[in-house]
């Protein structure tokens, strides 16, 4: 069986370093590369046998081919992806909170690079965006839809990636664009609520790893469904498993999940 190099972008936090715990612990990946920004080096230290540092330019250059894990910050992926689609490198993107122009220059660089993106890596919450528009369908124009997401308190973006996902996914099921029908929040005294609105509310608090609940509200009647992550584990498998998949792939096109489980 063959061995596929990983780099682990900001192996020192919390993601990184369950990332780097199953990588080293799967006989199908070698922890080959860890990178931590400027100032945090000695949070690399636990990894002795990796090529480290805060230069993603000299840690890429020296691993030709690993395949690159990145769950940092937004503007910070955007670096990732260039330079990895410059030196050669596969890359999966787990970060969330890409927007407009960020997102943009991801998609550019998916162009001459092999380039994985997905706001939420769980296989769980992939395979519920393919199933609601069939839920959306069948029920019809009828029932109000809403989001619910909860997250832990250090959680720096709002609504969460996953739940603009699944508001797309939503949304384009009934011929809509999110950003025409969205509402993250309600105060005073605003009126009814119309039939396009959809509501994407998010809470704050704790450790919770991620809570999304899809509300179909109808007449006598309510569904709810929802996608628990017990553990980052979670996402740090699915992450690994595009990093499998992503080498074996051309570049040209920003791929994701949803190619992944094609």
């Amino acid at each position: 069986m063959s061995v596929r190099d990983v780099i682990i972008m900001g192996a020192g936090g919390r993601m990184g370093q369950t990332l780097c715990q199953l990588a080293m612990a799967d006989p199908a990946f070698r922890l080959a590369g860890v990178v931590e920004r400027p100032g945090n080096e000695a949070a690399l230290d636990r990894y002795p046998d990796c090529v480290k540092g805060s230069s993603m330019e000299e840690v890429f250059s020296r691993l030709p081919g690993a395949v690159i894990v990145d769950f940092t910050a937004p503007d910070s992926s955007v670096l990732v992806s260039e330079t990895a689609a410059r030196l050669g490198n596969p890359v999966v993107i787990g970060t969330t909170g890409l927007k407009g122009e960020q997102l943009e220059r991801v998609q550019a660089a998916s162009a001459r690079g092999r380039i994985f993106w997905s706001p939420n890596m769980s296989l769980g919450i992939n395979a519920l965006a393919q199933f609601l528009p069939l839920l959306v369908k069948a029920l019809g124009p009828a029932y109000d839809m809403e989001i619910m997401e909860i997250h832990h308190n250090k959680k720096a973006d709002s609504p969460s990636g996953t739940a603009i996902k699944l508001g797309q996914v939503l949304a384009g099921a009934r011929g809509q664009e999110l950003q025409d029908v969205m509402k993250c929040g309600r105060e005073g005294i605003i009126g009814a609520r119309t039939q396009e609105e959809l509501g994407v509310m998010a809470l704050r608090g704790g450790d919770v790893v991620g809570d999304h609940t899809v509300y179909f509200f109808g007449p006598g009647e309510r569904i709810e469904v929802t996608h628990r992550a017990h553990t980052r584990e979670n996402f740090a498998r699915g992450a690994l498993r595009a990093a499998l998949w992503i080498g074996a792939q051309e570049p040209g096109k920003l791929y994701s999940m949803a190619d992944m489980l094609a």
